[in-house]
Formats: C-alpha cells, sequence, structure tokens
C-alpha cells in the first residue's frame, strides 16, 4: 500500500464532535477540524492565506489525551495512510504513514516476515504519535527500532528528516514533547528491524507466559500473542470502556530514594537499572494507597489495574484530573514519591 495525494483542497469541518476521537471517550469539540491525509493536505493549510497563521491542534488516534475543553484551534486530523517494506541488507526498513494504526503495523510486519516490533502489539494510537511518546512495552521502546521519520514545519512548510538523534527520545518523551510540540506534523516514520532477530524476553510476564506455553525457543508471532493475552487481560479494551492506557509513568528515582522506600515497604516492585537508579512500579504504589476500583464522578481507577484511570460512561475530563491529581497527593504523602502523568491534557 502506497500513500496517495489528494485530488482536491482538504474541507475545513465545522463544530466537530471529539468524542469518538479520544479513546477516553470525553466530550469536547473542535470549532474546525480538518483531515490530513497527505503532504499535499498539509502544505494546503500552511500556504492558506488564513489557516496558514491560523493556531493548530495536531491530533492522532486520540489515545493519549484528556480534553477538558472545547478546542477552539484549528484541528489537524492526522490521517496520511501508506505502508512499505525496504530490503537494507542486514535489516527491513519499514515505512508507515502516520495515520496508520501502530498495532495493525505491528501485526503486517510480522506478516510480511519482519519481525522487532512484536513486544509493542497492541499498544494503542497511531503511526505518527509513536515517536512523539517514544512509546514502548515488555522490554522493548520505540527508539531501538527507530530509523528516522519525515515532518513538515508548520511555519515554514519545509519536510525534515529527522534520525534517531535528532529526536531525543527519552522515557515517553522526545523532541516532539519539547520544542518542536505544535510546531511540527509527523507525515512518515521509518523503523529498522534487523533481520538477525533476537527475542526479548526479559519481563516476568512474559517469562511466565513461555513457560506455560512450554515453548522453548519462540518466534515473533507466537510472543506477539503473549504480549497481546496479556495486555488485554490487565487493560481495558476502549472501543468497551474508556482509557488512555497506562495513565502515570513508572517513577525513577535515585539509589538511595530506592532504598529508602524498600526498607519501609520490601514488597514493593521495582526494577534497577543499569545507572545505579531505580524504576518503581506506579501501578503497585497507586494500590498499596487504595485506589484501585475507587472513582471520582464518572472517572475511576480500572479494577484489574491501578495505572489505568477509566471513563465509567459519562466522565468529564475534569473529573479525570481531580482523580489523578488525588491519586498522585496520595502517592507523594506515603512514599514520598511523584508520579506523572502520561497522557497530554488539552
Amino acid at each position: 500500500m502506497e500513500t496517495t495525494s489528494s485530488q482536491s483542497a482538504p474541507t475545513i469541518e465545522q463544530d466537530v464532535d471529539l468524542r469518538h476521537c479520544n479513546s477516553f471517550g470525553l466530550p469536547a469539540r473542535a470549532r474546525r477540524l480538518v483531515r490530513i491525509r497527505s503532504e499535499a493536505d498539509l502544505r494546503w493549510v500552511v500556504n492558506h492565506p488564513d489557516w496558514g497563521r491560523a493556531r493548530k491542534f495536531i491530533l492522532g488516534g486520540g489515545s493519549n489525551l484528556v480534553f477538558t475543553r472545547d478546542l477552539q484551534p484549528l484541528v489537524l486530523k492526522v490521517e496520511v495512510p501508506g505502508l512499505r517494506l525496504i530490503d537494507a541488507g542486514d535489516a527491513w526498513i519499514v515505512e508507515a504513514g502516520a495515520g496508520e494504526r501502530w498495532h495493525e503495523l505491528v501485526m503486517w510486519t510480522l506478516e510480511q516476515g519482519a519481525p522487532g516490533l512484536e513486544n509493542m502489539a497492541l499498544i494503542p494510537g497511531t503511526v505518527g504519535a509513536a515517536p512523539v511518546q517514544n512509546i514502548g512495552a515488555y522490554g522493548v521502546e520505540l527508539k531501538d527500532r527507530f530509523d528516522s521519520l519525515d515532518t513538515l514545519d508548520l511555519m515554514s512548510g519545509r519536510v525534515v528528516r529527522l534520525d534517531r538523534e535528532a529526536c531525543h527520545f527519552g522515557y515517553r518523551d522526545s523532541v516532539f514533547k519539547q520544542h518542536l510540540a505544535g510546531r511540527s506534523v509527523i507525515l512518515r516514520v521509518r523503523l529498522r528491524l534487523p533481520k538477525a532477530w533476537q527475542p526479548e524476553l526479559g519481563y516476568l510476564d512474559l517469562q511466565k507466559a513461555q513457560e506455560a506455553a512450554g515453548v522453548k525457543e519462540p518466534d515473533a508471532r507466537q510472543i506477539a500473542d503473549w504480549v497481546i493475552a496479556i495486555r488485554r487481560a490487565k487493560l481495558p479494551d476502549p472501543a468497551q470502556i474508556g482509557n488512555a492506557g497506562s495513565f502515570f509513568k513508572n517513577p525513577i528515582v535515585s539509589e538511595a530514594q530506592c532504598r529508602e522506600v524498600i526498607a519501609r515497604e520490601p514488597g514493593i516492585v521495582h526494577y534497577p537499572l543499569p545507572d545505579g537508579r531505580c524504576k518503581l512500579a506506579a501501578g503497585w504504589l497507586i494500590d498499596a494507597c487504595g485506589w484501585k476500583g475507587k472513582s471520582v464522578g464518572g472517572a475511576g481507577v480500572y479494577e484489574k489495574q491501578a495505572l489505568v484511570l477509566v471513563n465509567r460512561g459519562d466522565a468529564r475530563g475534569a473529573e479525570v484530573l481531580t482523580l489523578a491529581q488525588a491519586i498522585q497527593a496520595s502517592v507523594l504523602a506515603r512514599f514520598g514519591v511523584v508520579l506523572e502523568a502520561e497522557p497530554v491534557v488539552v
């Protein structure tokens, strides 16, 4: 499937309901919205005498957003399609349009015989949003498989190719959440998947799945199936229960602070890091504070996983924020640890 260009100027839609454009299912409306299905669509907006100078909000799959109000800026709904597999000798280069669904990309690469993304199966959202958040799961982050991307500067209209170094990837962070936030739109992403594939089975949940299956040397599709099963057991389907996946980052603390927390709470789930620091399991901290299953208005903490906040049917963004802030305050009071939210609050 190749990315195709629009044949005519895109339509500016008026007063658009965004409830179905965010996985939390929170109420919000866009005053004006344009669907970006090609580079030409985006250039049309940038070069337009009115819309080119207008404030803009970039929207992908909406899986990492908490809407607390209606949107007055022009919403750019990125829906650029395209999937391409390129033989680069010792690796496969996968090029995907920013509007493709991430999970569908993962499954497509496996069907093409290009493994390497299987640990990140079933992560919600679009390909274009993946570098922004530097998504990751079960021992693999996007930066580990990243090659480059093409982004269009909303001021100059220039398309720039950025490599991994230029993206400044961090833990659930990138240059697109820093000084390029709102200033450029990702059009295409390229991933590098080495042909000398090695399975990543370092996480306990995967090791348990491997042991239960009695498979000594699993292939990539088997690992993807395990990841999908694990995620479905822990995380609610946004189509059934509105949510944004893991709401808080796992906090990273100093070695001294980690020892202090462990001394008070020997059972805390934690992961030592190569630099001596320690990653604490945010879900464990929240659960220990008694939040699992609790609610504030229509917003609640998922009964099966305390790291996930959910929409019980009629939640508003303000209720999600109130619940999140109450959780942060209680974790700080008990453990002295600051929890940072993953979703972007709008």
